[in-house]
């Protein structure tokens, strides 16, 4: 089955279509762009080059993807996007290329949901099956883990990371990476424990969140500096897949991470990853 091209439509001829894929009126593709099979692309979408769109995706009215990098340091040069299967991409979402300097390549992986106005900035790296409720902004070279949620509103500074399974709240900012399997909410993020509903919701297990809560309560509020509660809960936790995951995430932060506490001590901010 051939692509259905709305006559109102402005396709180019360098533009590769997959079986079945619906391009609705005064959507436009640019060349050098390639979308897999059974992708609708709404009405008064855009969608540029270079640019590779994978099968099922839902492109809705207004979404700009494959645009030009906000970056002062992009000078024309070659660079892309690169988005997996079964996507959805809302009213107004923009999601942009990457630059020479930053990789050269912005990624979304697959069965994410972006909701309205949410924007992907250059060089962005986002996993599989999250969720950006309306507005959520990502900075350039920020990484989004698998089945991580970002509420609505919440700004990402640019080099940040959210971990795999992360909830953070709406109207956040964060400007350190907020930690896998937590909630991290607020103007001047906190840390509000282990996201035992989300876990639950994903199927999984009763052990491994109740391995994830030990090894998160040394991380947080065990006294220990950061270097000392890693080496802690490597000593009694090392082993469980998703705990490996939490200390190789904790140890190679770059811009420290959001672990301050609600109650007891300071209720905002957080804290490097180097000794105190």
């Amino acid at each position: 089955m051939s692509a259905q091209i709305h006559p109102l439509a402005a396709v180019d001829p360098g533009a590769l279509l997959g079986d079945g894929v619906r391009v609705g009126p005064f959507a436009v593709i640019g060349p050098d762009v390639e979308i897999g099979d059974g992708t609708e692309i709404f009405a008064g979408a855009k969608v540029l080059g270079p640019a590779k769109i994978g099968r099922e995706n839902r492109i809705f009215s207004h979404a700009c993807i494959g645009f030009e990098p906000q970056d002062l340091k992009f000078a024309g040069e070659r660079v892309t996007v690169e988005i997996g299967d079964r996507n959805t991409f809302r009213e107004g979402c923009t999601v942009h290329r990457g630059t020479a300097k930053g990789g050269g390549v912005t990624r979304v992986g697959s069965d994410n949901l972006f909701m309205v106005y949410t924007h992907i900035a250059h060089d962005c790296q986002v996993g599989s099956r999250t969720i950006f409720a309306n507005n959520a902004t990502l900075a350039g070279h920020v990484e989004v883990h698998d089945d991580a949620n970002i509420s609505a509103f919440t700004s990402v500074h640019q080099f940040c990371r959210v971990g795999r399974h992360a909830y953070v709240g709406g109207y956040s900012v964060v400007t350190m990476d907020a930690l896998p399997f937590t909630k991290t909410v607020g103007v001047k993020p906190t840390f509000y424990g282990l996201n035992r509903i989300g876990l639950s919701r994903k199927g999984v297990g009763a052990e491994t969140i109740r391995r994830l809560d030990r090894a998160l309560r040394l991380l947080v509020r065990s006294g220990l500096n950061t270097s000392q509660a890693v080496e802690k809960i490597r000593e009694e936790l090392a082993g469980d897949p998703d705990v490996d995951y939490l200390i190789a995430f904790v140890e190679s932060a770059k811009r420290g991470i959001h672990k301050s506490a609600p109650r007891g001590g300071r209720t905002g901010g957080g804290e490097s990853n180097a000794d105190d």
